[in-house]
């Protein structure tokens, strides 16, 4: 008897059916239609020029750029497209997402608009990270 009782408890706490199933992934927010391109999926052989002309296809490009690395400078596997309408933004996503470029899958959205960047404020002082802090016990 208490064998069995062993068993089910076993049973029971290397069951899967004990564990929560995972969550559904979270779609990500689609930005809103803009004539500027991100696109993803780049090959490390894609050049900016490359990405120019397979996006021209669609519509008038006015900037491209494959955002490469410093040192070696192959691509990062991403970068921008900018048409001169939201019209022909539309074109090039239909025409290019989930296609080869190069080879390789690429993937073509909206691009996210930057946030700006945190203004620090210009009276603040900075922060020392040795000693006692400013008008604490040391400073009587």
């Amino acid at each position: 008897m208490a064998a069995a009782v062993a068993r089910s408890g076993f049973r029971r706490m290397f069951s899967i059916s004990a564990f929560a199933p995972p969550k559904p992934p979270v779609p990500r927010p689609q930005a809103d239609p803009s004539p500027n391109l991100f696109v993803s999926g780049l090959s490390k052989r894609t050049t900016t020029e490359g990405l120019r002309e397979a996006f021209a296809a669609f519509g008038e490009v006015v900037h491209a750029r494959v955002v490469t690395d410093r040192v070696s400078g192959f691509s990062k596997g991403f970068g921008f497209v900018r048409y001169a309408t939201v019209e022909d933004a539309t074109k090039g996503i239909e025409g290019m997402d989930g296609k080869f470029l190069d080879g390789w899958v690429i993937f073509a959205e909206y691009a996210k608009p930057r946030p700006p960047p945190q203004q620090a404020e210009m009276n603040s002082q900075p922060q020392q990270s040795w000693g006692p802090p400013s008008g604490s016990w040391g400073s009587q």
